[in-house]
């Protein structure tokens, strides 16, 4: 039964969130982690009738890293891209040169089978409605507070910033986002981060955040101290090898998928409505200048989100 609730999630992503069309050319990329899920996407790509390739590629180390470049050149001959892979291709230089080349492209960092099948099935239109209409509120904001009981407290600019919907219907030539989705997002201007925010949902590269929660102080845009239990140890531990840049507030982030929930999936996490999330690392896929090869997003819980001081969320519920 699971493999048909799969076929049906993998024909929802082709059909309906990708637009597939005749004529047009498929690729999936996946690797020896989630080719399960690859394979899906292919054999219903092949059986909707769509010229498609399957390439299975080594897992990668860190979100952020690069393909080899001959998948990365592979990438731009194709109308539509879908990479279900382990670790997210979304904030690379290939998929942004594949999405500048007209490849419409779909990254499922992470994925499981339980979070394709709950997140596929959920209702794009209405989530596509929900995201862009927050897309045109922080359009004209120019700074963005975040507040928790849990001690959550940091202030940012995102005025001159490009705001992203990422709606789940990639139907325009170069669009390109997460699937499952749901989320409206923009870089915040590079030094303008200052305060503290606690990841009490869940953290990229460790999952979901079941004990002490992370504290991390942030000053002038970059996080300075990371504090915690275990899972803070982690995430310094990941941190390290990136550098200065690896530490750079690189998103704010609004879920917007009534269907997601907290599944230590960072895919699915940070799409919950009533969450927010805020990243480390490179922002260059978002319009930064931050161009490193790591990408994390912490997912806070219950926030009120202040912009330009007017609430527009009170402990995770959306006002507009």
């Amino acid at each position: 039964m699971k493999g048909n609730k799969l076929d049906k999630a993998s024909i929802i992503a082709i059909k309906d969130c990708m637009g597939a069309k005749k004529g047009e050319k498929i690729l999936v990329i996946t690797d020896e982690q989630k080719n399960e899920i690859g394979y899906s996407l292919y054999k219903n790509a092949l059986k909707l009738g769509f010229e498609t390739l399957y390439i299975e590629m080594k897992s990668g180390k860190t979100n952020g890293e690069e393909p080899p470049i001959y998948i990365a050149e592979m990438m731009k001959y194709f109308d539509i891209v879908l990479c279900p892979t382990s670790k997210s291709l979304t904030h690379t230089k290939a998929r942004r040169e594949a999405s500048a080349a007209g490849a419409r492209i779909a990254t499922f960092p992470g994925i499981t089978k339980e979070v394709m099948i709950r997140g596929l099935n959920a209702d794009y239109s209405k989530i596509s409605e929900l995201t862009l209409k927050l897309k045109s509120i922080m359009e004209n904001v120019k700074k963005v507070r975040v507040v928790t009981e849990k001690g959550t407290d940091i202030e940012m600019k995102i005025e001159g910033r490009g705001i992203y919907a990422s709606k789940g219907l990639f139907l325009v030539k170069g669009e390109s986002g997460n699937l499952p989705t749901g989320e409206t997002f923009c870089a915040p201007v590079e030094g303008s981060a200052n305060g503290i925010f606690v990841v009490d949902g869940s953290m990229a590269g460790i999952g979901k955040i079941n004990d002490e929660p992370i504290k991390i102080i942030v000053k002038n845009g970059y996080a300075v101290k990371i504090s915690g239990g275990k899972a803070a140890g982690k995430l310094k531990k990941i941190l390290s090898q990136f550098g200065a840049d690896g530490k750079n507030i690189a998103e704010f982030g609004i879920g917007t998928n009534y269907a997601a929930k907290l599944s230590g999936v960072l895919l699915e996490d940070e799409k919950v409505l009533g969450t927010i999330h805020i990243a480390l690392g490179n922002n260059k896929s978002m319009g930064g200048n931050i161009d490193v090869p790591i990408h994390l997003d912490g997912v806070v819980k219950y926030p009120d989100v202040f912009f330009d001081e007017e609430i527009i969320m009170e402990k995770g519920h959306l006002l507009i």
